[in-house]
């Protein structure tokens, strides 16, 4: 639990809520620019720590644990900080282990945030068949499409989920700029993110560019996925925390009767249900960190978080938006901008009804998983 942690988590969570104190300052502050604020919280989120959350030791960075990043996560989102940017720098994602070259020309750039990268899992739902390989001598050649690509458009290069001809899926690293890579469309969704669909017309790599080991593609693949899970896990439930501060310090205000909101027993009911469905989330979030951090087979476990987490800050958030009345409603108000943000994550890294699929069969045709 969140209140049992070891002496060095429990030190970075204390830094986290100094830096989220940090950044809270710099965004409010009219006098910066927007790019004066970026570079203030970067500079303030790499004395404490944070920014090389998860980048490898030896450029500096922490490799942080499930349980540490979970923890990072929780408190950011706890101040509803976590979405500005300059926290983070990039993490390895699939390119962690990579030997050369492309630790050299791709891994190290990247987390220097020299080159950007995105990822390319998700195939158009119209795709009669998925993004293909075929080797020749030291040269791969790609066909196919990826849709949802985020961050697609600016990138440097796509990590690209690949099955290659007679040997299976694979990861391989695409440079936006190679010949036969095409962005067909670029677009918004309502969380702010943007994406792209992109099509493959022949690129050709080299095969130094294939990471991890032939036909091991969609592990290595679910392998970021899930991490991301947990962070948005992670992210739903400080979100929660946060909505419930908020809807706390309304409730004391007075209602047009003069009384305070918060006395009011339909009022009550509702706002105990956000406390018991975050409590809930909460424990179920921690004890998959740690689990996690065993090395155990937790993706029923991450399945089971990501799940419940998401559905449930969307249950607090739409409580609070109604506890506070019309003027959440407004452009601008922090729970509706929140509303737009979590909604997505339903979907985002598989949708929810499919990992309830997934979670049934990993139960009861596999055997996995735990109570």
């Amino acid at each position: 639990m969140p209140e049992n942690l070891p002496k060095g988590v429990a030190m970075l969570r204390d830094a986290t809520i100094e830096i989220a104190r940090t950044i809270e300052s710099i965004h409010s502050d009219s006098s910066l620019s927007q790019e004066a604020k970026l570079t203030k919280v970067r500079e303030a989120s790499l004395d404490a720590g944070i920014y090389r959350l998860t980048q490898p030791k030896d450029i500096g960075g922490r490799e942080a644990s499930n349980l540490e990043q979970v923890v990072v996560y929780d408190e950011l989102s706890g101040r509803n900080v976590v979405h500005l940017p300059g926290i983070f720098g990039p993490n390895g994602g699939v390119l962690a282990n990579v030997g050369e070259p492309l630790r050299s020309t791709h891994l190290l750039p990247m987390l220097l945030g020299e080159k950007r990268m995105a990822f390319g899992f998700t195939e158009p739902s119209e795709a009669q068949v998925p993004t293909r390989g075929k080797i020749s001598r030291e040269t791969v050649t790609i066909n196919g499409q990826k849709s949802y690509v985020t961050g697609g458009a600016s990138a440097d290069f796509i990590n690209t989920l690949v099955n290659i001809e007679g040997q299976g899926p694979i990861m391989a690293v695409v440079d936006r700029e190679t010949p036969g890579v095409e962005i067909k469309e670029v677009f918004g969704s309502i969380d702010g993110s943007h994406h792209a669909y992109i099509e493959f017309h022949n690129v050709k790599i080299p095969i130094s560019h294939l990471v991890g080991k032939q036909g091991k593609g969609m592990s290595t693949a679910m392998g970021q996925i899930s991490n991301i899970r947990l962070i948005l896990a992670a992210q739903a439930v400080g979100i929660c925390r946060w909505a419930i501060e908020h809807t706390k310090a309304n409730l004391a205000k007075p209602s047009r009767d003069g009384t305070p909101l918060g006395d009011k027993e339909g009022v009550r009911l509702r706002y105990a249900d956000m406390r018991i469905k975050t409590y809930a989330a909460r424990s179920l979030l921690y004890r998959t960190a740690r689990l996690a951090d065993t090395e155990a087979n937790v993706v029923n476990e991450l399945i089971a978080t990501k799940v419940f987490a998401t559905e449930t800050v969307g249950e607090v958030i739409d409580t609070a938006i109604q506890l506070a009345g019309g003027r959440a409603l407004q452009s601008g108000h922090p729970l509706s901008e929140l509303h737009a943000r979590v909604r997505a994550w339903k979907l985002t890294e598989g949708a929810n009804d499919i990992l309830r699929l997934n979670l049934a069969r990993g139960d009861l045709d596999l055997n996995k998983g735990v109570l």
